[in-house]
């Protein structure tokens, strides 16, 4: 995929000044924005490469590592995307998306950890309470759940993704199907109903720690709206599970590739229109407006956006671990690959590769710290032929 025109780093540095005196947001948006303004910049020091054959000198700058960063997550995906398909079991796999009413929005601005625990919570109750259920399958399951809280025109939009394997661990200790034949999951009304029931029952909960009470015609309102559950068609493999799944799991309220136009103080991106058919199209907003909709998705410092439930939890792996022996699955204890190795490997880039004569190897020649350019006293001395790339 070639380079993209516009980053958000650029609406960042252009409009950061006003946002910050007209909006006044956290400490951690600031820290997020300057982390994402900064990335791959000299603010955070860097490296020199040169070319075993041509000399060809490369000089490459660190990159931020926050999760918020639309170019620090690639390699991020790959990892997790290798680590999951470890866990694979033979079985029909289902995606389900729980959403929040955009009538909670308020609740999840004022207290986004609290209310996304909720989220959390509920959606995974719910899987449990109708996988406990003998009617449909009477075993415990297991999740991988991922949050996301944007929309695609940037709203705030928070909905749980979930893949949910279609069989579950019985108490005896063997694996059991799911008694749909792999057609569906749960009734997904029925689903709707035990979701609205237990969120709004943990959210009465934690209003009256709070010292509050939830509006009456709020609450009202809320009994009677269709809470969205969405199940998706299975898929067609595990392998496949995980390969889609980890669409969803490094992904960031928008990418880069969207960001079409950066002028006259406003900023255009694309958009998928889904009330009309996922019609592609563009929205403009002006660059605090769209730095305001992209704050309210970072997320709460050390929040943990990707939890595993039931046999997918961590702490009890060995039991999964028992249960693929059993069913015949092979699990082969691969060593953790470093981000060069994932690159080439996943993405098709080989990072040590020669930009310029495609033939010599890129070797690490020098270092610098923070806002310090390279020696380039020490670069003069070597040999005459030298280019020079910045990257």
């Amino acid at each position: 995929m070639s380079k993209p025109t516009y980053e958000l780093a650029h609406i960042v540095k252009e409009h950061r000044n006003a946002f910050e005196k007209n909006h006044t947001p956290l400490q951690q948006h600031k820290r997020v924005l300057t982390a994402i303004e900064h990335c791959r910049t000299m603010a955070m020091g860097g490296h020199v490469d040169q070319c075993t054959a041509c000399n060809h000198l490369r000089i490459s700058y660190n990159s931020c590592r926050n999760r918020h960063c639309p170019k620090c997550q690639a390699t991020n995906r790959e990892r997790w995307i290798e680590a999951r398909q470890q866990d694979l079991l033979p079985t029909t796999y289902f995606h389900v998306v729980f959403t929040l009413p955009h009538e909670l929005n308020g609740y999840c601005q004022k207290y986004p950890k609290s209310l996304y625990n909720i989220l959390f919570a509920a959606s995974k109750e719910t899987i449990e309470t109708f996988g406990n259920d003998v009617k449909h399958l009477g075993a415990q399951t297991g999740m991988v759940s991922i949050l996301h809280t944007w929309g695609q025109n940037l709203s705030l939009h928070p909905h749980v993704h979930m893949i949910v394997p279609g069989c579950g661990i019985t108490p005896a200790g063997y694996v059991k199907q799911a008694k749909n034949k792999g057609k569906y999951l749960f009734p997904i009304k029925a689903m709707s109903i035990v979701y609205k029931n237990k969120f709004m029952e943990k959210l009465k909960q934690f209003l009256q720690s709070e010292k509050q009470e939830l509006d009456v015609t709020l609450r009202k309102k809320l009994y009677n709206l269709n809470w969205v559950v969405y199940a998706k068609q299975p898929f067609g493999g595990p392998k496949q599970v995980i390969e889609y799944l980890g669409r969803y799991t490094h992904k960031i309220a928008i990418s880069n590739h969207r960001i079409k136009d950066i002028s006259n103080g406003m900023v255009t991106f694309t958009y998928k229109d889904y009330a009309h058919g996922s019609q592609q199209k563009l929205m403009t907003l002006t660059g605090e407006e769209f730095l305001r909709r992209f704050c309210l998705h970072i997320l709460p410092p050390r929040f943990m956006k990707i939890r595993h439930f039931g046999f997918l939890a961590s702490r009890i792996k060995p039991a999964l671990r028992m249960q693929q022996m059993k069913l015949g699955v092979l699990i082969q204890n691969q060593e953790k690959q470093n981000w060069k190795a994932l690159a080439k490997a996943k993405l098709n880039y080989d990072v040590d590769a020669c930009p310029c004569c495609k033939t010599g190897r890129m070797i690490r020649i020098q270092t610098f710290d923070a806002n310090a350019p390279p020696d380039l006293t020490r670069l003069k001395t070597l040999k005459t032929n030298v280019s020079l790339s910045i990257k």
